[in-house]
């Protein structure tokens, strides 16, 4: 009688994949190393310049951490402590986490069954009873974008801003406009095992608008424009320049990448279909077309 063996599969492989960039890769951390210019510079203004038009947004702006790229997109359009933020509590802790940094209160609106984005026919009841309401922090989660046309139809008429929270949807499209452009600022990780995922944290802020995108850089350097001139009170949220050497060299391999786990998505669907196994996957073909 046959019996099965167990088989670890690994939901992500960065040794794999580091093994078929490493020449590439090591020789852009060695051309920083002997620049000797870490925090910022050009690195991270080539790499800001490369993003930019990718998310479809008109400016991007590199930070430390996804974390910090919400709590920067917050303070940037002045929440503040009191005011409200709808978001969605199936998330990563950091969505809710960086509101309550900045002293505002999470109110969390549940998520469509099917596409485990928040839940567009539950937000305007949210709204209006919650009428202090501020800001929406939408998830994309899995890398499917939220259903963005009502719900920036409905921020509009209640006044609110909106910021996305796209960690884990770097290119993803929503009606042929990218996540990143649809709010007024896109907030993105580059921790490691997101599909553009960095040797150590990073993150990054896109906008369309010139002003918000002036202040991001500004407050992400404690509020600084000008060196010893604090026109905000900021943080300190700089992307490494190692990081972005680094990450400039996985953006080249990003679309085939993202083409790999859309085909590995596809046999998962397969197989699990075919088994017959009752397992609920999420699908945001509904309202892309």
């Amino acid at each position: 009688m046959m019996t099965a063996t167990a088989r670890k599969v690994p939901l992500l492989d960065l040794q794999a994949q580091h093994a078929t960039i490493g020449a590439e890769t090591i020789a852009a951390l060695l051309r920083v190393v002997e620049s000797q210019k870490f925090i910022l510079g050009e690195e991270v203004e080539s790499l800001e310049r490369e993003l930019a038009p990718y998310c479809g947004a008109a400016h991007a702006v590199g930070c430390a951490s996804g974390t910090e790229a919400l709590q920067l997109a917050l303070m940037a359009l002045e929440i503040r402590p009191g005011d409200s933020v709808l978001t969605v509590p199936f998330t990563f802790f950091a969505t809710a986490g960086a509101v309550a940094s900045v002293g505002a209160r999470p109110v969390f609106v549940d998520i469509d069954p099917v596409t485990f984005n928040m839940d567009m026919n539950r937000v305007e009841d949210a709204l209006r009873s919650h009428p202090g309401v501020k800001a929406i922090v939408p998830v994309h989660l899995f890398g499917a974008c939220a259903d963005m046309e009502p719900l920036l139809h409905l921020a509009g008429r209640h006044n609110c801003a909106v910021v996305e929270d796209a960690a884990q949807a770097i290119g993803a499209e929503y009606r042929g406009r990218r996540a990143g452009s649809l709010g007024q600022i896109g907030c993105f990780s580059f921790f490691p095992s997101k599909n553009l995922g960095g040797y150590g944290d990073g993150g990054l802020v896109t906008t369309q608008d010139s002003e918000l995108a002036r202040k991001l850089k500004a407050l992400r350097v404690h509020g600084s424009v000008k060196k010893y001139y604090h026109e905000w009170v900021g943080i300190n949220s700089r992307l490494d320049a190692l990081q972005a050497a680094v990450l400039r060299v996985k953006f080249r391999h990003l679309d085939a990448w993202t083409a790999a786990r859309q085909a590995n998505a596809e046999l998962y669907r397969k197989f699990l279909g075919d088994a017959s196994i009752p397992v609920t996957l999420p699908s945001s073909a509904s309202y892309q077309t």
